[in-house]
């Protein structure tokens, strides 16, 4: 079968590699129908993500139809349409208890799929927890529809969550790449009063404004992104900020445009260390919320995409096939074309 595998040292290539099989019975082989490239791969790719193995199978992101199931498996069958969760996670351990499923104690534990272990930028992928790992997918909702499950939804999902969103709040969104738009798209369940989206890219920007994503739209190389802020919200700031761009200055950025008291939740992943200017920041007693997207909401994000409270088909701005994902990766990782998501079909 064709696959993409990080060979180490900044090098991604599309080879021939076998298909894999069921090694354990509580495995499924799932047979990928559509795929996608996700920044966390351009991470993989330049070695900012330590625990990467060489020659692993990328892809953590995608949806298929499920080929064969080890004797344990109970809740999916073969045929089964299905959303595939970035985290393998056992449901036994103390944390996956408590739905901390990025913190699974198991050997191959919360993010493992694409990173240590074969992921689904390939024509077939072994699922390891396949009833706690993969979701059946509506019938009246389409693989594009469906495709953002597993990943960018439930970091979405996951991220409003930990906002402690009230109604009527006003939420600031710092980045609108794939994973902001995700979050705002979240944040708008909690109907708060605006959602501002905040980005360097005017092209990413006017998405935002024609698809009605974010209720105002700042760039911070040409708006005072903190005094607006405070001018819309009577001089406080934000009630919730979430940091999803991952640089130096809109980690600073969201500390800043936050009102005392607020909850500012990090979602970026950072290629290096931030830090925290404690005495400039004494006295806002702000709520800083951390880490890596707990996955296990992916029912209800699905029901939500079936009842059509959750739509973003307008990331996809690209579409290809896996012969031309190498293609697709250069366009991808440059920020070409004005690409969001590129939807691979195999």
């Amino acid at each position: 079968m064709k696959a993409v595998v990080y060979k180490g040292d900044g090098i991604i290539r599309l080879e021939d590699r076998p298909i894999p099989d069921i090694q354990k019975d509580t495995d499924a082989l799932v047979k990928v129908t559509l795929t996608t490239i996700c920044s966390s791969d351009i991470h993989i790719k330049h070695g900012a993500v330590p625990r990467a193995r060489k020659n692993i199978i990328l892809g953590h992101e995608f949806v298929g139809e499920v080929v064969r199931v080890g004797h344990d498996v109970k809740k999916i069958r073969p045929a089964d349409r299905v959303a595939v969760n970035v985290e393998t996670f056992c449901g036994k351990c103390y944390f996956c208890k408590r739905g901390y499923v990025n913190n699974c104690t198991d050997k191959y534990g919360g993010w493992a799929l694409g990173c240590r272990i074969d992921g689904g930028q390939a024509e077939y992928v072994r699922i390891p927890f396949a009833d706690n790992c993969l979701t059946k997918i509506p019938d009246s909702v389409s693989d594009e529809a469906a495709l953002f499950t597993g990943d960018l939804l439930s970091t979405g999902y996951w991220a409003a969550k930990m906002a402690d969103i009230r109604l009527s709040d006003t939420v600031a969104v710092i980045g609108a790449g794939p994973a902001g738009i995700a979050v705002m798209k979240c944040v708008g369940l909690y109907n708060p009063s605006r959602i501002i989206g905040i980005d360097i890219d005017d092209s990413r920007l006017e998405l935002l404004r024609k698809n009605r994503i974010a209720d105002v739209v700042l760039n911070p190389l040409r708006d005072d992104v903190e005094k607006v802020v405070r001018d819309m919200t009577e001089g406080r700031g934000a009630d919730s900020v979430l940091e999803v761009a991952g640089s130096k200055e809109s980690f600073e950025t969201a500390w800043r445009i936050a009102r005392p008291n607020a909850v500012v939740g990090v979602v970026a992943m950072y290629e290096e260390d931030q830090v925290l200017p404690l005495p400039s920041m004494y006295g806002k007693n702000l709520t800083f919320k951390t880490g890596g997207v707990d996955a296990s909401n992916c029912e209800e994000i699905l029901r939500l995409i079936e009842n059509g409270k959750l739509d973003t088909e307008c990331m996809i701005t690209h579409r290809t096939t896996l012969d031309h994902i190498m293609e697709a990766y250069q366009i991808f990782e440059n920020k070409e074309d004005g690409m969001i998501k590129c939807a691979v079909r195999v």
